[in-house]
């Protein structure tokens, strides 16, 4: 019967020459039998919730995803008030990681698939309320892990280079080392790492990590240590003034935000067994305020420059120099696009567009 190959030519006809053929020349049961395998072929897109959703990375990812997955698919997820602009690009509901019994009823009404866990106290903000960091970082994140095994979801939660500490090699630094932070921050996510991965060979659990360095994108500084490399575009291209909290000389990983959105869907669609571990450095360069700087007076020749480190500084001298990612770039085919000169040429122009009439962001450059 040679009906029964009609399923390897079926993506060279269209729904209704494919619906005539067979009228004319299968029967009925054949025909039921090709719209089954035509449904197994078509791959259904992810369900997706966002905690932490109204951060840096999280608006940015779920523009990502919807974009790929449809709007309805990809659930923002936040506690904080949402703008307008929020609303209007997809769904979005409160979440309080704190409260596993609410975020069940989400996961089951949603119909939820992938779950990205972005809710966390940065590093310079944790130090300030450490138990409130516990409660936030390690807490929140048992809620969701638990979650994700119970409701058998695809979880990824984000690291950092915050993760490694002073007995760590700093230059470069191996994606398997030493760690010991000396950091809520850090510990909280060394935490995640390693309860994500005893989940991953306990339970199955498809849990994703990635480390990422400083990211760099043009929304205003959230209270991390590398946020003077956002902070002095907001605050250099409007007063043509910044005042840095590091040394001169303090060199970190770093990454921009195209990057970085690319490495995160490039890995959450990477199929399970191709990856031989759970957590990834990546990174796309590295530089110091400095070098930074240097290129940013290309584009504000009159921009003035002083340094007033505060105990950010103690934070990045125990934090990686240059991160390795080879095991990114190896298994599964990691690149970056974005260059030092890259980045600045981009974060210029989208500071100008973005925020060009707004007042100084002098005060999120303060230690708080």
């Amino acid at each position: 019967m040679w009906c029964k190959n009609l399923l390897k030519v079926y993506q060279w006809f269209s729904r209704n020459a494919l619906r005539d053929y067979c009228i004319m020349n299968c029967s009925s049961q054949e025909v039921e039998k090709i719209k089954i395998n035509k449904s197994r072929i078509v791959k259904k897109s992810p369900r997706t919730l966002i905690t932490g959703g109204l951060g840096q990375l999280g608006t940015e990812c779920a523009k990502l995803l919807r974009k790929n997955y449809g709007n309805e698919n990809v659930i923002l997820s936040d506690i904080i008030k949402p703008t307008e602009e929020n609303l209007s690009n997809g769904p979005f509901i409160f979440a309080d990681i704190l409260d596993f019994k609410g975020l069940q009823q989400i996961v089951v009404n949603y119909r939820i698939d992938w779950l990205i866990h972005f809710s966390a106290l940065l590093s310079a903000v944790g130090e300030q309320n450490v138990p409130l960091a516990v409660r936030v970082n390690i807490e929140g994140m048992h809620n969701v892990i638990e979650l994700a095994k119970q409701y058998k979801l695809r979880i990824f939660i984000p690291s950092t280079i915050g993760a490694f500490g002073p007995d760590s090699p700093r230059n470069p630094t191996p994606n398997v080392t030493i760690q010991r932070p000396r950091t809520i921050y850090g510990v909280s996510k060394v935490h995640a790492e390693l309860l994500g991965e005893y989940y991953h060979h306990r339970f199955g659990l498809d849990f994703r990590c990635l480390r990422f360095p400083g990211v760099i994108s043009s929304d205003p500084p959230g209270g991390g240590t590398t946020d003077y490399a956002v902070a002095v575009f907001h605050e250099g291209l409007l007063t043509k003034k910044y005042e840095c909290y590091l040394e001169p000389y303090t060199r970190l990983p770093m990454m921009y935000i195209e990057d970085c959105l690319s490495a995160l869907f490039q890995f959450l669609n990477t199929p399970s067994e191709q990856l031989r571990r759970r957590v990834y450095n990546v990174t796309a360069m590295s530089f110091t305020p400095e070098e930074l700087f240097t290129e940013l007076k290309k584009y504000v020749p009159d921009l003035k420059i002083s340094y007033k480190p505060d105990a950010r500084q103690h934070i990045a001298e125990n934090w990686p120099q240059v991160f390795d990612d080879s095991d990114a770039r190896r298994d599964w085919g990691w690149q970056h696009k974005y260059n030092l000169e890259k980045l600045v040429e981009s974060m210029v122009r989208d500071v100008r567009k973005n925020f060009s009439n707004k007042r100084s962001l002098k005060e999120v450059n303060s230690y708080v």
